[in-house]
């Protein structure tokens, strides 16, 4: 349930009103919008009559009950607005939302060696990208392949970040190791793979960094969209959703089929911003340029490109990686479809 109040309404008396909704057993969340202030109501609401509930105060203006089952992650919660994450980073506030610039995230799968982190950093930031991307644990198929450094990858990152600027984006697998992230980490990232561990979202809503969640690689939008519904009620409202593929009955010619009809779904559904992933989502690296500037042109707040020095010889996830080279030339080409549609960053990074 939502209550809107009108422009205007006083501090004491939506205060008042909050009270009143505490006393019932409900938990009111204050959403300040543009031009009005929006109680969004979380409990046991079923009995509760929406015509009563405005006669509660003159300041309301109307009292509107959420359908969906995700009720802080859907767009009613907020009245119709989108939200926006703003991620404090060295180089000032970075922030990812529907009617700012492009936010790109850039660098390889897996953080390999200092040399290699750092050089991919200062390389990808030179070309525009305002994030580094780098796992220093590694969820894979196969428990043979390479898992990641762990934390001594972590102090990799850091250095990666004092050297450049950049924001930092790595996953977490284990909830022991939240805390020893989150001092690295602007942007704690929940992988396809924990995307519905429960008890690992409820951990990371918990703490206070923006969240990436990717989407699990056979989730409906509504699990996605459930499993971002944990993070928001655990009490974090910083959270960034990631399309980066799912598996259909093709995977002779790409790895995941990239869903790009999530963009204008998760419009309509979700006042959440969204980040699209054509690295994983195609697993090809000569497919990701068109499927990156498709993005673009469908209406996305962020993409993550995974770029490697040396693609042959990464130790994860080399095939679907550009060269910085490469990187180059497609942010030269990403910036065309950026300026077309409004949406390419002139400066780099937004502030606030």
């Amino acid at each position: 349930m939502i209550v809107v109040m009108k422009a205007g309404s006083p501090e004491p008396e939506i205060a008042r009103i909050t009270e009143e909704l505490e006393s019932r057993g409900l938990s009111p969340e204050k959403i300040v919008g543009k031009h009005k202030v929006v109680l969004g109501v979380v409990g046991d609401t079923a009995e509760l009559d929406p015509l009563q509930m405005q006669e509660i105060s003159p300041w309301i203006e109307q009292v509107l009950r959420v359908e969906q089952q995700f009720k802080r992650a859907s767009r009613e919660y907020r009245h119709g607005e989108a939200s926006e994450v703003v991620i404090p980073t060295p180089n000032g506030n970075i922030i990812i939302g529907e009617h700012r610039p492009l936010v790109v995230v850039a660098g390889p799968c897996s953080v390999e060696n200092e040399e290699m982190i750092i050089e991919t950093a200062r390389r990808v930031k030179a070309a525009g990208a305002q994030f580094l991307r780098g796992g220093a644990y590694k969820p894979r198929t196969s428990p043979y392949a390479f898992q990641g450094h762990g934390e001594s990858a972590l102090a990799l990152l850091a250095a990666a970040r004092e050297a450049t600027g950049l924001g930092i984006i790595t996953e977490v697998m284990d909830s022991p190791d939240i805390d020893k992230i989150a001092e690295v980490a602007d942007v704690i990232q929940v992988g396809a793979r924990n995307m519905q561990n429960f008890s690992l979202l409820k951990k990371i809503g918990a703490q206070d960094k923006p969240v990436l969640l990717k989407r699990g690689m056979a989730a409906t939008i509504e699990d996605w969209l459930m499993a971002a519904e944990y993070i928001l009620a655990a009490g974090n409202p910083n959270v960034i959703l990631c399309e980066r593929g799912i598996r259909t009955f093709d995977r002779q010619y790409a790895r995941n089929t990239l869903d790009l009809s999530v963009i204008p779904v998760l419009r309509s559904l979700t006042h959440l911003p969204i980040m699209i992933d054509p690295s994983h989502g195609t697993g090809r690296s000569e497919y990701v340029p068109s499927m990156a500037m498709a993005a673009i042109a469908g209406g996305t707040d962020s993409l993550m490109i995974e770029v490697h020095p040396n693609p042959a010889k990464a130790l994860s996830d080399g095939p679907q990686s550009l060269t910085p080279d490469r990187f180059d030339s497609l942010m030269k080409e990403l910036s065309v479809i950026g300026k077309a549609v409004g949406r390419w960053p002139e400066p780099a990074m937004a502030t606030v």
